[in-house]
């Protein structure tokens, strides 16, 4: 027995709930309209464009790519991404001191958080959230403090706006306390799509300068925004000073799968997320840091940036027609590649037969379930970006990305008008 005993896993692990990437596979597994049109996960249903390709391709050939980077990232890319970035803070950026590279974005915030939380210290984060963050913070002993963001008012009988999704800042500053040590922004927000305007920024940045905490500010879709986009380290010397901001090489360069990712900060916050990156992972994989710091070398010539948004503008464009076909209000994203769906006018069957993971879950997986099994659509339930006090301001919405090819996008629109005959005016 006492053998046995030493097997238990650490509560950090223990008695989750089955995740919702899982949930979703197994009801594509099982569906029978195959093969299922995958509009879930956010993974590019397309290759990075070949200049890219072929960068990582070269990187190869090399000796040096081969073999360990420093831990703090090849200082090809680290310098390629400052000058890709300082243009945008208005300020060269010092590659040695500002600039650290991490094992994709995620690895990087849960350094951020290593490198500065400690047991009981807490973070605030807004719902819905990126679910990676939850664990992260808690690793290392955090206390997760939430804040909703409040969705459109009449979001679940009209089209909206990602803006309308908006902060009370009454409740943010009620949940600063003296143990408040960092605070998560995400902007071009996962799932929401809005794009934080200027003033959310700086009310949230005074009130951080105001009580001494960081900000990890998430901006992984940085290149994907199509209204005005306010970068949080932008706003002022003393914001800045607090400010660590994430970026992420998937998603700049349609290449979610080479985990290449880095954090930009003043070097007094830099230097502990690099020491905390060295303990969990060493140094990031060498020939993709290679090809994206050619990536950024070669971006502006290719007319990449532009290009990368004006493309993921008109998918989202696309898609979206058929919402309006089919009378089902949306929140118009302002950034990133996902959408939400209000499918309060969708009435699933009373009796329908859900399996056991499914059926005491919020509306939202009964309405992703259904909608693999009924039409070969795959979504994800935002619920699963919210605490259980909050799920009931996302149970009637789905989200669906809209990075796959056109034809994709095409197919899973002729799927959807299957919805029709479930849909009550």
């Amino acid at each position: 027995m006492a053998a046995r005993a030493q097997l238990k896993p650490a509560a950090r692990v223990a008695g989750r709930r089955q995740d919702v990437w899982s949930i979703v596979n197994e009801a594509a597994a099982a569906s029978p309209k195959q093969p299922i049109v995958n509009m879930g996960q956010g993974f590019f249903g397309y290759n990075p464009p070949e200049f890219i390709i072929n960068a990582a391709k070269a990187a190869l050939d090399q000796v040096d790519c081969n073999q360990y980077s420093p831990t703090r990232g090849r200082p090809r890319l680290k310098k390629a991404i400052a000058d890709s970035y300082s243009p945008l803070w208005g300020r060269k950026l010092d590659p040695e001191t500002e600039v650290t590279i991490t094992t994709g974005a995620n690895e990087g915030m849960l350094s951020a958080f290593m490198g500065f939380i400690e047991e009981g210290d807490e973070v605030i984060i807004f719902e819905p959230f990126f679910d990676q963050y939850i664990s992260n913070i808690e690793m290392p002993g955090g206390k997760i403090v939430y804040v909703p963001l409040h969705p459109p008012p009449n979001g679940d009988k009209q089209g909206t706006s990602a803006a309308d999704w908006t902060i009370d800042f009454a409740e943010l500053e009620a949940a600063i306390t003296s143990k408040t040590k960092m605070i998560v922004i995400n902007t071009p927000h996962n799932p929401i799509g809005k794009v934080f305007s200027k003033d959310e920024l700086l009310k949230i940045g005074e009130l951080c300068v105001k009580n001494s905490i960081i900000i990890l500010s998430d901006e992984v879709y940085d290149r994907l925004y199509y209204v005005p986009f306010t970068r949080m380290a932008t706003l002022s010397p003393e914001i800045e000073r607090l400010t660590l901001t994430v970026g992420s090489a998937g998603k700049n360069f349609y290449a979610t799968g080479w985990r290449v990712g880095w954090l930009i900060g003043p070097p007094h916050l830099i230097q502990y997320v690099a020491a905390a990156h060295t303990r969990i992972c060493y140094s990031s994989v060498s020939p993709l840091q290679e090809a994206a710091a050619i990536g950024f070398e070669q971006a502006d010539q290719e007319n990449f940036w532009e290009g990368a948004k004006k493309e993921m503008k008109g998918k989202m464009d696309q898609f979206n027609t058929i919402w309006k076909e089919l009378d089902l209000p949306f929140s118009d994203p302002d950034g990133g590649y996902f959408v939400l769906v209000n499918m309060a006018k969708v009435k699933v069957p009373a009796d329908y037969p859900f399996p056991n993971q499914v059926k005491d879950r919020p509306r939202d997986f009964k309405l992703c379930w259904f909608l693999i099994q009924e039409v070969g659509v795959a979504a994800i339930p935002p619920t699963e970006f919210y605490t259980d006090q909050n799920a009931h301001i996302g149970e009637d919405w789905l989200r669906f990305a809209v990075c796959k090819e056109d034809e994709v996008l095409d197919r899973a629109k002729e799927r959807l008008r299957d919805l029709k005959k479930y849909i009550e005016s």
